[in-house]
């Protein structure tokens, strides 16, 4: 069997998560992962290179993985790297998707490749199960709940706030929220009214609590339009309580087929681990991506471009024998 060859980019949680989906897909061969760290210092069983040496690798791999955050790396890292090599990210602040899409656009079709863009499960296959649902069901009305669960990205984002040590956040659906649309009843909520957002927070010594908690609650697209609260806690207790990653949510359509016949459609996650989960994810796209190039596509695209087969190692006959 010919391997997809999969290159790797960050070694952070989902870097890892990405090489343990690798290493479960019969399909791939990993041939490295590239840091932003002194390679000698990452203690690790896979090869490991620094980021500046990408492009030496640039005929020996067939799809690169970016496992950056999107606060920062991605915006930076996609448009660089998709000019030379077919990517996968998860990039999943939803307010700029078209114009991080419009950025990939440009640079993977300067550089004659193809990348796909905010996989993960949402965005991801929330978006898809969103799309599918509302096509079927055209007359009524969406809800998607995320959580009890830690949100990669917002914990990201807040590492990133000058003096803070380490953190973590926890997106909790309102649970009133939830129970009315699951008995069919057709709300309008706020985005405020659908979720609330808990950060614990590890801070440096001597640095402003007031000033950190207002960067977090005021941070726009990611905690300005929730109702944010942020406990400040010792490292020994975030160590021992918050290091989990399990997260989680719903997609709910509430619709019609005729004036009086109601109709539900729901899709649902439980994920003890969200970076193993999203990278999963990232990883079976990267397949779909592969082949998609071998068809000659290229440019930016999304879950939404990508035929449904393409994601699988089965071949179309066992997809139909064993699937359909």
């Amino acid at each position: 069997m010919e391997k997809i060859k999969i290159g790797i980019v960050g070694y952070g949680n989902l870097g890892k998560g990405a090489v343990k989906a690798v290493n479960l897909s019969k399909d791939m061969e990993l041939v490295g992962v590239f840091s932003r760290r002194n390679p000698s210092t990452i203690d690790s069983d896979v090869n490991i290179y620094h980021i500046d040496d990408i492009l030496d690798f640039k005929d020996k791999i067939d799809v690169c993985i970016l496992c950056g955050g999107s606060a920062t790396d991605l915006k930076l890292q996609g448009p660089e790297i998709s000019k030379y090599f077919n990517t996968v990210d998860s990039f999943d602040t939803h307010a700029k998707i078209p114009e991080y899409f419009e950025s990939i656009e440009a640079a993977a079709k300067e550089g004659n490749n193809l990348s796909i863009i905010s996989t993960g499960w949402d965005p991801g296959l929330f978006s898809m199960n969103r799309l599918l649902s509302e096509a079927i069901l055209p007359e009524g009305e969406t809800y998607t709940f995320w959580g009890k669960g830690v949100s990669q990205g917002h914990g990201d984002a807040i590492r990133r706030i000058k003096g803070v040590k380490n953190a973590v956040q926890y997106t909790i659906p309102v649970e009133d929220a939830v129970n009315r649309i699951k008995d069919g009843e057709r709300c309008k909520f706020s985005t405020r009214e659908k979720h609330i957002r808990e950060c614990y927070v590890v801070t440096y010594e001597d640095v402003d609590l007031k000033e950190i908690e207002n960067q977090i609650v005021n941070m726009p697209n990611y905690f300005s339009e929730y109702d944010t609260f942020v406990h400040f806690i010792s490292e020994e207790e975030f160590n021992r309580n918050y290091t989990g990653m399990p997260h989680g949510g719903k997609v709910i359509r509430l619709g019609n087929t005729s004036n009086n016949t109601n109709q539900i459609y729901e899709f649902s996650l439980k994920l003890e681990s969200n970076p193993e989960f999203t990278s999963a994810v990232n990883v079976t796209f990267a397949r779909a991506v592969y082949k998609m190039r071998k068809d000659g596509k290229i440019g930016a695209i999304t879950v939404f471009d990508v035929p449904l087969s393409y994601l699988s190692t089965l071949s179309p006959e066992e997809q139909r024998e064993k699937l359909l």
